[in-house]
């Protein structure tokens, strides 16, 4: 690459992972076809982008949890132990308990997704996607000002689609785990670091899967995503946490109405 283009890079990478870190989404949804038209091969994308996530990931949610805007306590639960036994671990805070149960999600879900990516429609679940994401913006808007009972179950469903996706197409994950969790009665500024976190772990897998296959980084491509990405985090965590909770859950139920409405058209066109 060349300067301008070595810039280019930086800049959608630092504006793509501000919006993500922000909103819980939008990084590999947006930056991969942006991506894709500069003329890079989809072999070199999805690595790098699944490379930047994972740093900017753990990043992400280490700010989250020192700004307090959630509470990551892995420490074992104690209570858990009486019940089941020593050799059972299970966190504290109900925020590990949740990046915990996804990203055991997100082991099954990436795995088996790139397993098969060669010979999946990709088409049919990209529409599939994106209608869901759709409807979940939409549902979000509506009852943004209700409270909905937490469910587990539905987390385990949610962890499980949305690290599939993950692995077939390096994006859709934080629409899915973000929008998801809320219309799970998780708490919407908590959702975006519980999302960020595992993300991070995702994409940990999602890498020794491809490795696994005998796949390489394109370092030319990652090296400048990394720093355009790590560079708008802190920016992203402040933002949140000045932001007033109700107009926040707004906030994100618009934007997944319109990266569900992007999802559908960039299937369709």
């Amino acid at each position: 690459m060349d300067i301008s283009g070595i810039l280019l890079v930086v800049l959608f990478a630092f504006l793509a992972e501000y919006i993500d870190s922000s909103l819980g989404m939008g990084y590999g949804t947006t930056l991969t076809p942006v991506l894709l038209v500069m003329g890079f091969p989809v072999s070199d994308v999805v690595p790098a982008v699944l490379l930047s996530e994972l740093i900017t990931g753990f990043f992400s949610a280490f700010l989250f949890h020192k700004a307090k805007i959630v509470q990551f306590d892995f420490q074992r639960d104690e209570e858990m132990v009486k019940k089941y036994g020593k050799l059972l671990y299970f966190p504290k805070s109900q925020d590990a308990q949740i990046v915990f149960v996804l990203s055991f999600c997100s082991i099954i879900g990436c795995i088996f997704s790139i397993m098969i990516s060669l010979h999946l429609p990709k088409l049919y679940l990209q529409l599939t996607i994106g209608m869901i994401v759709l409807s979940m913006g939409i549902y979000i808007l509506f009852k943004k000002n209700t409270t909905t009972p937490f469910s587990w179950p539905k987390i385990l469903t949610l962890g499980s689609i949305a690290a599939f996706n993950k692995g077939i197409s390096g994006g859709g994950y934080g629409p899915l785990m973000t929008a998801g969790q809320i219309l799970c009665g998780a708490n919407s500024k908590n959702s975006i670091a519980i999302t960020s976190f595992a993300e991070g772990f995702t994409c940990f897998i999602g890498l020794i899967t491809y490795f696994s296959l005998g796949k390489s980084i394109s370092w030319n491509l990652a090296q400048f995503l990394l720093i355009g990405a790590v560079l708008s985090v802190p920016i992203a965590v402040y933002t949140i946490k000045k932001i007033e909770i109700k107009k926040f859950t707004t906030l994100v139920g618009l934007a997944t109405l319109v990266l569900g409405l992007y999802t559908v058209l960039k299937a369709v066109l």
